[in-house]
Protein backbone atom coordinates (compact mmCIF):
# COMPACT_ATOMS: atom_id res chain seq x y z
CA UNK A 1 0.00 0.00 0.00
CA UNK A 2 1.49 3.44 -1.27
CA UNK A 3 1.88 6.29 1.53
CA UNK A 4 -0.77 8.14 0.29
CA UNK A 5 -3.45 4.92 0.09
CA UNK A 6 -2.58 4.34 3.73
CA UNK A 7 -3.27 8.44 4.52
CA UNK A 8 -6.72 7.74 2.86
CA UNK A 9 -7.61 4.58 4.52
CA UNK A 10 -6.35 6.60 7.92
CA UNK A 11 -9.12 9.27 6.94
CA UNK A 12 -11.52 7.58 5.97
CA UNK A 13 -11.41 5.34 9.46
CA UNK A 14 -12.27 8.78 11.03
CA UNK A 15 -15.48 9.26 9.11
CA UNK A 16 -18.84 7.97 10.13
CA UNK A 17 -20.55 5.47 8.56
CA UNK A 18 -23.05 7.64 7.19
CA UNK A 19 -19.93 9.90 5.65
CA UNK A 20 -21.10 8.90 1.77
CA UNK A 21 -24.17 11.51 2.64
CA UNK A 22 -22.20 13.78 4.46
CA UNK A 23 -20.16 13.87 1.25
CA UNK A 24 -23.28 13.83 -1.14
CA UNK A 25 -24.28 17.07 1.20
CA UNK A 26 -21.08 19.26 0.60
CA UNK A 27 -20.74 18.50 -2.48
CA UNK A 28 -24.48 19.09 -2.75
CA UNK A 29 -23.28 22.85 -2.05
CA UNK A 30 -20.72 22.62 -5.03
CA UNK A 31 -23.11 22.18 -7.26
CA UNK A 32 -25.54 24.75 -6.70
CA UNK A 33 -23.03 27.21 -6.50
CA UNK A 34 -21.13 25.92 -10.01
CA UNK A 35 -25.08 26.73 -11.42
CA UNK A 36 -25.69 29.62 -9.89
CA UNK A 37 -22.88 31.33 -11.07
CA UNK A 38 -23.64 30.38 -14.71
CA UNK A 39 -27.60 31.80 -14.41
CA UNK A 40 -25.95 35.35 -13.12
CA UNK A 41 -25.44 35.92 -16.60
CA UNK A 42 -28.82 34.56 -17.94
CA UNK A 43 -30.36 36.85 -15.39
CA UNK A 44 -28.95 39.96 -16.35
CA UNK A 45 -28.70 39.63 -20.52
CA UNK A 46 -31.24 43.10 -20.63
CA UNK A 47 -29.20 45.58 -18.61
CA UNK A 48 -25.53 43.63 -20.45
CA UNK A 49 -27.56 43.90 -23.26
CA UNK A 50 -28.36 47.74 -22.92
CA UNK A 51 -24.85 49.31 -20.99
CA UNK A 52 -22.66 47.57 -24.26
CA UNK A 53 -25.17 48.03 -26.78
CA UNK A 54 -25.20 44.07 -27.66
CA UNK A 55 -27.55 42.00 -30.75
CA UNK A 56 -29.25 38.52 -29.75
CA UNK A 57 -25.75 36.88 -31.39
CA UNK A 58 -23.40 38.78 -29.25
CA UNK A 59 -25.52 38.10 -25.84
CA UNK A 60 -25.92 34.45 -26.46
CA UNK A 61 -21.86 34.37 -27.32
CA UNK A 62 -21.52 35.38 -23.60
CA UNK A 63 -22.83 31.66 -22.66
CA UNK A 64 -21.37 29.65 -25.53
CA UNK A 65 -18.37 30.95 -25.41
CA UNK A 66 -18.07 29.73 -21.54
CA UNK A 67 -19.82 26.76 -22.78
CA UNK A 68 -17.24 25.84 -25.41
CA UNK A 69 -14.21 26.52 -23.02
CA UNK A 70 -16.08 24.76 -20.47
CA UNK A 71 -16.72 21.33 -22.54
CA UNK A 72 -12.48 21.46 -23.74
CA UNK A 73 -11.45 21.95 -20.29
CA UNK A 74 -13.69 19.60 -18.56
CA UNK A 75 -12.31 16.85 -20.62
CA UNK A 76 -8.64 17.50 -19.43
CA UNK A 77 -10.51 17.93 -15.52
CA UNK A 78 -11.71 14.55 -15.90
CA UNK A 79 -8.36 12.77 -17.21
CA UNK A 80 -6.77 14.54 -14.16
CA UNK A 81 -10.11 13.25 -11.89
CA UNK A 82 -8.54 10.36 -12.70
CA UNK A 83 -4.93 10.14 -11.95
CA UNK A 84 -5.04 12.88 -9.18
CA UNK A 85 -7.04 12.81 -6.00
CA UNK A 86 -10.50 14.13 -6.54
CA UNK A 87 -11.01 15.92 -3.44
CA UNK A 88 -8.06 17.97 -3.98
CA UNK A 89 -9.04 18.73 -7.83
CA UNK A 90 -12.72 19.71 -6.69
CA UNK A 91 -11.04 22.19 -4.02
CA UNK A 92 -8.88 23.99 -5.95
CA UNK A 93 -11.14 24.12 -8.99
CA UNK A 94 -13.69 25.79 -6.20
CA UNK A 95 -10.89 28.36 -5.18
CA UNK A 96 -10.19 29.48 -8.72
CA UNK A 97 -13.90 29.85 -10.29
CA UNK A 98 -14.56 31.89 -6.89
CA UNK A 99 -11.78 34.13 -7.33
CA UNK A 100 -12.37 34.75 -11.10
CA UNK A 101 -15.97 35.53 -10.60
CA UNK A 102 -15.68 38.19 -8.65
CA UNK A 103 -13.20 39.60 -11.09
CA UNK A 104 -15.95 39.05 -14.08
CA UNK A 105 -17.95 42.39 -12.22
CA UNK A 106 -15.28 44.69 -13.32
CA UNK A 107 -16.03 44.24 -16.63
CA UNK A 108 -15.90 47.20 -18.99
CA UNK A 109 -16.46 45.98 -21.99
CA UNK A 110 -17.98 42.90 -24.36
CA UNK A 111 -14.94 41.29 -25.26
CA UNK A 112 -13.13 41.41 -21.45
CA UNK A 113 -16.42 39.92 -20.42
CA UNK A 114 -16.13 36.62 -22.34
CA UNK A 115 -12.64 36.64 -21.52
CA UNK A 116 -13.04 36.68 -17.80
CA UNK A 117 -16.26 34.75 -17.67
CA UNK A 118 -14.17 32.31 -19.80
CA UNK A 119 -11.65 31.99 -17.03
CA UNK A 120 -14.28 31.04 -14.62
CA UNK A 121 -15.31 28.52 -17.31
CA UNK A 122 -11.66 26.47 -16.92
CA UNK A 123 -12.05 26.63 -12.76
CA UNK A 124 -15.92 25.53 -13.10
CA UNK A 125 -15.10 22.27 -15.35
CA UNK A 126 -12.94 20.84 -12.77
CA UNK A 127 -16.00 19.54 -10.58
CA UNK A 128 -18.43 17.42 -12.58
CA UNK A 129 -16.28 14.62 -13.72
CA UNK A 130 -14.30 14.62 -10.18
CA UNK A 131 -17.40 15.05 -8.00
CA UNK A 132 -19.54 12.67 -9.62
CA UNK A 133 -16.68 9.83 -9.85
CA UNK A 134 -16.24 10.84 -5.67
CA UNK A 135 -19.42 10.01 -5.27
CA UNK A 136 -19.78 6.84 -6.97
CA UNK A 137 -16.61 5.72 -4.94
CA UNK A 138 -18.44 6.23 -1.43
CA UNK A 139 -21.84 4.90 -2.80
CA UNK A 140 -22.89 1.40 -3.86
CA UNK A 141 -24.00 0.37 -7.16
CA UNK A 142 -27.64 -0.22 -5.73
CA UNK A 143 -27.85 3.19 -4.34
CA UNK A 144 -25.91 5.15 -7.35
CA UNK A 145 -28.71 6.59 -8.88
CA UNK A 146 -30.16 7.98 -5.66
CA UNK A 147 -26.80 9.61 -4.71
CA UNK A 148 -25.88 11.04 -8.01
CA UNK A 149 -29.93 12.34 -8.24
CA UNK A 150 -30.14 14.00 -5.44
CA UNK A 151 -26.49 15.77 -6.21
CA UNK A 152 -28.25 16.73 -9.24
CA UNK A 153 -30.69 18.92 -7.40
CA UNK A 154 -28.28 21.00 -6.81
CA UNK A 155 -27.65 21.78 -10.31
CA UNK A 156 -31.37 23.03 -10.53
CA UNK A 157 -31.76 24.85 -7.18
CA UNK A 158 -28.77 26.94 -7.84
CA UNK A 159 -30.14 27.68 -11.79
CA UNK A 160 -33.10 28.52 -10.16
CA UNK A 161 -31.90 30.78 -7.27
CA UNK A 162 -29.10 31.84 -8.84
CA UNK A 163 -31.38 33.69 -11.62
CA UNK A 164 -33.94 34.69 -9.46
CA UNK A 165 -31.49 36.61 -6.80
CA UNK A 166 -29.13 37.71 -9.65
CA UNK A 167 -32.60 39.40 -11.57
CA UNK A 168 -33.36 40.79 -8.04
CA UNK A 169 -30.00 42.29 -7.03
CA UNK A 170 -29.19 43.17 -10.54
CA UNK A 171 -32.83 45.15 -10.37
CA UNK A 172 -31.75 47.43 -7.22
CA UNK A 173 -27.94 47.50 -7.43
CA UNK A 174 -27.43 46.42 -10.80
CA UNK A 175 -25.27 43.57 -12.53
CA UNK A 176 -21.81 43.76 -11.11
CA UNK A 177 -23.26 43.13 -7.55
CA UNK A 178 -24.19 38.89 -7.88
CA UNK A 179 -20.64 38.17 -9.25
CA UNK A 180 -19.28 39.48 -6.55
CA UNK A 181 -22.17 37.89 -4.26
CA UNK A 182 -21.45 34.50 -5.32
CA UNK A 183 -17.43 34.48 -5.59
CA UNK A 184 -17.73 35.34 -1.91
CA UNK A 185 -20.43 32.67 -0.80
CA UNK A 186 -18.21 30.37 -3.18
CA UNK A 187 -14.54 30.77 -1.28
CA UNK A 188 -16.92 30.65 2.39
CA UNK A 189 -18.15 26.84 1.05
CA UNK A 190 -14.30 26.06 0.24
CA UNK A 191 -13.15 27.06 3.33
CA UNK A 192 -16.02 24.68 4.85
CA UNK A 193 -15.04 21.86 2.24
CA UNK A 194 -11.33 21.72 3.06
CA UNK A 195 -12.03 19.61 6.40
CA UNK A 196 -14.43 17.20 5.09
CA UNK A 197 -14.31 16.57 1.91
CA UNK A 198 -12.35 13.07 0.99
CA UNK A 199 -11.50 10.50 -1.05
CA UNK A 200 -12.48 7.22 -1.01
CA UNK A 201 -10.12 4.75 0.83
CA UNK A 202 -7.61 3.94 -1.63
CA UNK A 203 -10.32 4.38 -4.23
CA UNK A 204 -11.80 1.04 -3.11
CA UNK A 205 -14.08 0.02 -6.27
CA UNK A 206 -10.94 1.38 -8.98
CA UNK A 207 -8.35 -0.78 -6.85
CA UNK A 208 -10.17 -3.84 -7.03
CA UNK A 209 -11.55 -3.33 -10.95
CA UNK A 210 -7.67 -2.71 -11.66
CA UNK A 211 -6.43 -6.62 -10.91
CA UNK A 212 -9.15 -7.94 -13.56
CA UNK A 213 -9.04 -5.33 -16.73
CA UNK A 214 -6.15 -4.89 -18.76
CA UNK A 215 -3.82 -1.87 -18.01
CA UNK A 216 -5.11 0.55 -20.72
CA UNK A 217 -5.49 4.60 -20.02
CA UNK A 218 -8.78 5.62 -18.66
CA UNK A 219 -9.65 7.23 -22.65
CA UNK A 220 -9.20 4.14 -24.46
CA UNK A 221 -11.27 2.30 -21.89
CA UNK A 222 -14.00 4.90 -22.38
CA UNK A 223 -13.82 4.61 -26.12
CA UNK A 224 -13.19 1.19 -26.69
CA UNK A 225 -17.23 1.19 -24.96
CA UNK A 226 -20.08 1.72 -27.54
CA UNK A 227 -22.33 2.71 -25.48
CA UNK A 228 -20.01 5.81 -23.62
CA UNK A 229 -20.26 7.25 -26.57
CA UNK A 230 -23.65 7.19 -27.66
CA UNK A 231 -24.33 8.79 -24.19
CA UNK A 232 -22.07 11.35 -25.35
CA UNK A 233 -23.89 11.80 -28.50
CA UNK A 234 -27.42 11.59 -26.39
CA UNK A 235 -25.90 14.51 -23.48
CA UNK A 236 -24.87 16.49 -26.75
CA UNK A 237 -28.67 17.00 -28.02
CA UNK A 238 -30.47 16.92 -24.37
CA UNK A 239 -27.63 19.39 -23.26
CA UNK A 240 -27.83 21.67 -26.10
CA UNK A 241 -32.06 21.54 -25.91
CA UNK A 242 -32.02 22.30 -22.75
CA UNK A 243 -29.29 25.03 -22.60
CA UNK A 244 -31.16 26.81 -25.67
CA UNK A 245 -34.08 26.87 -23.47
CA UNK A 246 -32.43 28.01 -20.46
CA UNK A 247 -30.47 30.81 -21.43
CA UNK A 248 -33.02 32.34 -23.24
CA UNK A 249 -36.26 31.64 -22.00
CA UNK A 250 -36.22 34.58 -19.17
CA UNK A 251 -35.26 37.03 -21.94
CA UNK A 252 -38.40 35.84 -24.21
CA UNK A 253 -40.08 36.22 -21.14
CA UNK A 254 -38.95 39.80 -20.32
CA UNK A 255 -39.33 41.07 -23.63
CA UNK A 256 -42.50 39.45 -24.89
CA UNK A 257 -44.69 40.21 -21.63
CA UNK A 258 -42.83 43.08 -20.28
CA UNK A 259 -41.57 41.97 -17.13
CA UNK A 260 -38.40 43.60 -14.98
CA UNK A 261 -35.90 40.98 -14.23
CA UNK A 262 -36.77 39.67 -11.41
CA UNK A 263 -40.10 38.56 -12.80
CA UNK A 264 -38.70 37.40 -16.09
CA UNK A 265 -35.95 35.22 -13.93
CA UNK A 266 -39.27 33.97 -11.66
CA UNK A 267 -41.17 32.78 -14.86
CA UNK A 268 -38.83 31.67 -17.13
CA UNK A 269 -36.03 30.39 -15.26
CA UNK A 270 -37.79 29.53 -11.65
CA UNK A 271 -39.79 27.32 -13.52
CA UNK A 272 -37.58 25.63 -14.95
CA UNK A 273 -35.28 24.78 -11.98
CA UNK A 274 -38.10 24.24 -9.91
CA UNK A 275 -39.36 22.01 -12.37
CA UNK A 276 -35.86 19.95 -12.41
CA UNK A 277 -35.12 20.23 -8.90
CA UNK A 278 -38.27 17.87 -7.38
CA UNK A 279 -38.27 15.82 -10.80
CA UNK A 280 -34.16 14.74 -10.72
CA UNK A 281 -34.25 12.44 -7.79
CA UNK A 282 -37.39 10.84 -8.85
CA UNK A 283 -36.05 10.32 -12.10
CA UNK A 284 -32.91 8.70 -9.70
CA UNK A 285 -35.51 6.76 -8.14
CA UNK A 286 -37.11 5.37 -11.14
CA UNK A 287 -33.98 4.20 -12.73
CA UNK A 288 -32.62 2.17 -9.73
CA UNK A 289 -36.44 0.80 -9.59
CA UNK A 290 -36.10 0.04 -13.39
CA UNK A 291 -32.43 -1.63 -13.04
CA UNK A 292 -33.65 -3.79 -10.67
CA UNK A 293 -36.25 -4.70 -13.23
CA UNK A 294 -33.49 -5.12 -16.18
CA UNK A 295 -30.18 -4.14 -16.49
CA UNK A 296 -30.62 -0.81 -19.35
CA UNK A 297 -33.15 0.25 -16.89
CA UNK A 298 -31.73 3.46 -16.21
CA UNK A 299 -31.33 4.16 -20.49
CA UNK A 300 -34.92 3.41 -20.43
CA UNK A 301 -35.63 6.15 -17.92
CA UNK A 302 -33.33 8.30 -19.99
CA UNK A 303 -35.45 7.89 -22.93
CA UNK A 304 -38.63 8.58 -20.40
CA UNK A 305 -37.78 11.69 -19.70
CA UNK A 306 -36.13 13.42 -22.95
CA UNK A 307 -39.91 12.09 -24.64
CA UNK A 308 -41.77 13.78 -22.01
CA UNK A 309 -39.13 16.77 -22.48
CA UNK A 310 -39.95 17.08 -26.03
CA UNK A 311 -43.63 16.65 -26.00
CA UNK A 312 -43.93 19.47 -23.44
CA UNK A 313 -42.39 22.05 -24.72
CA UNK A 314 -44.30 21.91 -28.25
CA UNK A 315 -47.06 24.03 -26.81
CA UNK A 316 -44.69 27.06 -25.96
CA UNK A 317 -45.27 28.80 -29.82
CA UNK A 318 -49.06 29.27 -28.45
CA UNK A 319 -48.51 30.19 -25.46
CA UNK A 320 -49.39 34.02 -24.59
CA UNK A 321 -49.02 34.83 -21.04
CA UNK A 322 -46.58 34.55 -18.24
CA UNK A 323 -48.79 31.73 -16.51
CA UNK A 324 -49.13 29.74 -19.66
CA UNK A 325 -45.27 30.05 -20.85
CA UNK A 326 -44.45 29.43 -17.14
CA UNK A 327 -46.87 25.66 -16.85
CA UNK A 328 -44.80 24.74 -20.37
CA UNK A 329 -41.49 25.10 -18.70
CA UNK A 330 -42.18 23.39 -15.91
CA UNK A 331 -44.02 20.31 -17.74
CA UNK A 332 -41.15 20.72 -19.96
CA UNK A 333 -38.50 20.24 -17.27
CA UNK A 334 -39.66 17.81 -15.80
CA UNK A 335 -38.99 15.52 -17.83
CA UNK A 336 -35.68 16.84 -18.57
CA UNK A 337 -35.40 16.66 -14.86
CA UNK A 338 -36.13 12.55 -15.21
CA UNK A 339 -33.41 12.47 -17.56
CA UNK A 340 -30.78 14.27 -15.22
CA UNK A 341 -31.10 12.33 -12.67
CA UNK A 342 -30.01 8.87 -13.88
CA UNK A 343 -27.39 10.49 -17.14
CA UNK A 344 -24.79 10.30 -14.83
CA UNK A 345 -24.91 6.82 -13.20
CA UNK A 346 -26.08 5.48 -16.66
CA UNK A 347 -22.58 6.05 -18.01
CA UNK A 348 -21.10 4.58 -14.60
CA UNK A 349 -23.35 1.86 -15.62
CA UNK A 350 -21.00 1.48 -18.88
CA UNK A 351 -17.77 2.41 -17.55
CA UNK A 352 -15.66 1.12 -15.17
CA UNK A 353 -14.71 3.01 -11.95
CA UNK A 354 -10.88 3.52 -13.21
CA UNK A 355 -11.91 5.52 -15.73
CA UNK A 356 -15.39 7.54 -14.74
CA UNK A 357 -14.09 10.77 -14.16
CA UNK A 358 -12.42 10.40 -17.83
CA UNK A 359 -16.04 9.08 -19.35
CA UNK A 360 -17.83 12.41 -17.58
CA UNK A 361 -15.24 14.77 -18.82
CA UNK A 362 -15.73 13.45 -22.17
CA UNK A 363 -19.56 13.63 -22.41
CA UNK A 364 -19.49 17.18 -20.53
CA UNK A 365 -16.81 18.27 -23.33
CA UNK A 366 -19.29 16.95 -26.29
CA UNK A 367 -22.22 17.93 -24.15
CA UNK A 368 -20.75 21.94 -23.51
CA UNK A 369 -20.22 22.11 -27.45
CA UNK A 370 -24.01 21.52 -27.76
CA UNK A 371 -24.47 24.43 -25.31
CA UNK A 372 -22.26 26.79 -26.86
CA UNK A 373 -24.24 25.83 -29.99
CA UNK A 374 -27.73 25.99 -29.69
CA UNK A 375 -28.01 29.45 -27.71
CA UNK A 376 -26.70 31.30 -30.83
CA UNK A 377 -28.49 28.89 -33.18
CA UNK A 378 -31.81 30.21 -31.47
CA UNK A 379 -30.77 33.70 -31.55
CA UNK A 380 -30.66 33.65 -35.31
CA UNK A 381 -33.61 31.38 -35.82
CA UNK A 382 -35.34 33.95 -33.63
CA UNK A 383 -34.30 36.58 -36.25
CA UNK A 384 -36.42 35.15 -38.99
CA UNK A 385 -39.21 33.13 -37.10
CA UNK A 386 -39.43 34.68 -33.65
CA UNK A 387 -37.96 33.62 -30.35
CA UNK A 388 -40.62 31.81 -29.47
CA UNK A 389 -40.74 29.26 -33.13
CA UNK A 390 -36.78 29.77 -31.96
CA UNK A 391 -37.13 27.76 -28.74
CA UNK A 392 -39.74 25.21 -29.84
CA UNK A 393 -37.68 23.95 -32.57
CA UNK A 394 -35.37 22.73 -29.88
CA UNK A 395 -37.43 19.30 -29.68
CA UNK A 396 -36.03 18.16 -32.50
CA UNK A 397 -32.73 17.56 -30.65
CA UNK A 398 -34.71 15.51 -27.90
CA UNK A 399 -36.07 13.35 -30.31
CA UNK A 400 -33.22 12.50 -32.08
CA UNK A 401 -31.45 11.51 -28.35
CA UNK A 402 -34.72 9.57 -27.58
CA UNK A 403 -33.90 7.66 -31.32
CA UNK A 404 -30.35 7.21 -30.37
CA UNK A 405 -31.38 5.63 -26.91
CA UNK A 406 -33.96 2.69 -28.02
CA UNK A 407 -31.92 1.77 -31.49
CA UNK A 408 -28.72 0.82 -29.53
CA UNK A 409 -30.33 -1.31 -25.97
CA UNK A 410 -28.34 -4.60 -27.57
CA UNK A 411 -25.31 -3.21 -27.05
CA UNK A 412 -25.96 -1.41 -24.31
CA UNK A 413 -27.51 -4.43 -22.39
CA UNK A 414 -24.12 -6.34 -23.08
CA UNK A 415 -21.95 -3.57 -22.25
CA UNK A 416 -23.31 -3.03 -18.96
CA UNK A 417 -23.71 -6.32 -18.20
CA UNK A 418 -19.78 -6.52 -18.48
CA UNK A 419 -19.02 -3.74 -16.44
CA UNK A 420 -21.10 -4.63 -13.50
CA UNK A 421 -19.10 -8.30 -13.82
CA UNK A 422 -15.83 -6.32 -13.19
CA UNK A 423 -17.04 -3.77 -10.68
CA UNK A 424 -18.76 -6.44 -8.35
CA UNK A 425 -17.41 -10.15 -9.59
CA UNK A 426 -20.73 -11.30 -10.33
Amino acid sequence: MSSVEARELVESRGKPSHYPWILLGLLWLVAFLNSADRAIVIAVMPQLRAEFGLNPTQLALISSAFFWIYAVAAFLSGRLGDRARRSSVILGGLAFWSVATGFASLSTGFAMLIALRGVVALGESTYFPAATALISDWHEPQKRSRALSLHQTGVFAGAGLGALTSGLLADRFGWRIPFLVYAAAGLAVCAVLRKWVRDAPARRTASAVTTRTAVASPLRIVLSRPPALYLCAIFFLATGASTGLTVWAPTYVHDALGLNLGDSALYGSATINTAGFLSVPFGGFLADWLTRRTAIGRFYALAIGLTLAAVCLLPLILAGSAITVGLVLLASSIGKGLFDGCIYASMHDVVPPEARATAVGLMTMIGFFGAGITPIFVAKAAERFGMAAGITSLTVLYFIAVAILLATRAVTRRTVLETRQLETGR
